[in-house]
């Protein structure tokens, strides 16, 4: 049995900082990571690791950081090529650049084409796991779910259903097929080597309430699955929300009227919820899905980060409406907005956000998203040193929060050593 021996710097979170505190994360300054087929088999410091596997391979990034791959919980891979796209908030947005650009996934050669540049991308930049939307063909999701299991990566995906005349006729399908591919495709991948199928309304405003309805039914058959959807990102949406369905309590009724309110909910944005809404969301056990960089980028409004007290909350790049394939820069703009919102977050809050937090709210955290025993070995390691302004504030740290930190406000692809994909290399 071939065993390899990662070693570097490492961070094994043992617990939930904003809970726990930044005390529950060890750090050795001298560890490693022992996988076999795959998986993690043992974290510690680096000596007693080499003295109990004399014979495992041995990998040594020096001071280089070790941590659990990044997970983005929130993406629209069909958007890589118009990310950093000018000027438009969400609605011009999505008619300007987006539709658009999705219509061109009718051809499976081109949706082949950017999934395998999306996923490149993202191991580039550290990620290893990802929930993206793709379009309403179902040939976009057949793309994204081939190119992942070439890549061997754990990722989510689902076909985004738009019925109403609020989408362009190009860009819309039915209730009927909206239900029929979605369970084609939940048929065909979920659970097949680390894919997942996830149930996916685009929003309500583009969704007639018979569609909305028909994926709740889909879902009541597949309660497994993870359903994700747009809430509250901005106000204008939000009225355009009422107008459309004048009988909801509010935004977040639109959903749950239909069945698509439940503890696998994904809900993307939240930034402008009503006291109803939260409630609701912490009783039923819902995810949301902050998505700092497409905040700003859209103009859309700063996210509570105060609501982790009550409820699960991932991080995610929104690309393309995030201006960045990097969970480095995010985790930057999200220390950013929470500073606007009278929140410092630690460093260990923000590297867990992007790793056991979007684990967790994507009902995978005890497989991905930390350093440990038994979960799967998806792994970045980080050059805390990668640019001289990085390396000369990095020089002065008294401990590693204070190392880590620059590279999490500075950082960008060029700190990310190797990205490791269930304990292969496959980037550095």
């Amino acid at each position: 049995m071939t065993e390899r021996l990662i070693l570097g710097q490492t961070l094994a979170f043992g617990g939930d900082p904003f809970a726990e505190g930044p005390e529950v994360v060890t750090h050795e300054r001298r560890g490693g990571v022992l996988v076999r087929e795959g998986r993690i088999a043992a974290v510690g410091p680096a000596e007693g690791l080499r003295a109990r596997h004399p014979e495992a391979r041995v990998t040594d990034h020096g001071a280089a950081l070790i941590l659990p791959g990044f997970v983005d919980a929130h993406a629209h891979y069909p958007q890589t090529a118009i990310i950093a796209s000018w000027g438009k908030r969400l609605i011009d947005w999505l008619n300007t650049y987006t539709f658009p650009e999705e219509a061109r996934f009718a051809d499976p050669a081109y949706a082949s084409e950017i999934a395998g540049r999306y996923l490149d991308l993202l191991l580039a930049n550290g990620t290893t796991t990802v929930a993206s939307y793709c379009t309403i063909h179902p040939e976009s999701v057949d793309a994204f779910f081939e190119a992942a299991r070439v890549r061997g990566m754990r990722a989510l995906a689902g076909k985004t259903c738009m019925d109403r005349d609020t989408a362009p006729a190009f860009l819309r399908d039915s209730a009927q097929s909206a239900y029929d591919d979605s369970r084609a495709l939940l048929s065909r991948w979920h659970g097949v080597d680390r894919l997942s199928c996830i149930i996916t309304p685009r929003f309500s405003p583009t969704s007639t309430p018979a569609q909305l309805a028909a994926l709740g039914a889909l879902w009541a058959e597949h309660p497994d699955c993870l359903m994700q959807t747009h809430l509250s990102e901005q106000t204008d949406e939000i009225a355009w929300v009422k107008s459309l369905y004048p009988e909801a309590r509010d935004y977040l009724d639109t959903y749950e009227a239909h069945g698509l309110l439940g503890p696998n909910g994904l809900y993307g944005h939240a930034i402008h919820l009503d006291p109803r809404e939260i409630d609701r969301l912490a009783e039923v056990g819902a995810a949301l899905v902050h998505c700092p960089t497409s905040n700003t980028f859209i103009g859309s409004g700063l996210f509570d980060m105060g609501l982790r007290a009550r409820l699960r909350v991932g991080l995610a790049t929104d690309t393309g409406g995030g201006s960045s394939f990097s969970m480095l820069r995010t985790m930057a703009a999200a220390y950013e907005i929470a500073q606007l919102r009278g929140i410092a977050l630690h460093p260990s809050e923000l590297l867990w956000l992007a790793t056991g937090a979007s684990a967790e709210a994507l009902r995978l955290g005890d497989r991905i998203g930390r350093l440990a025993s038994g979960h799967e070995a998806d792994l970045v390691v980080l050059d805390l040193a990668s640019t001289p302004a990085i390396a000369q504030r990095a020089a002065r740290a008294g401990d590693i929060w204070e190392a880590v930190f620059p590279t999490i406000m500075m950082g960008d692809d060029r700190a990310v050593v190797q990205t490791y994909v269930a304990g292969r290399p496959v980037r550095g």
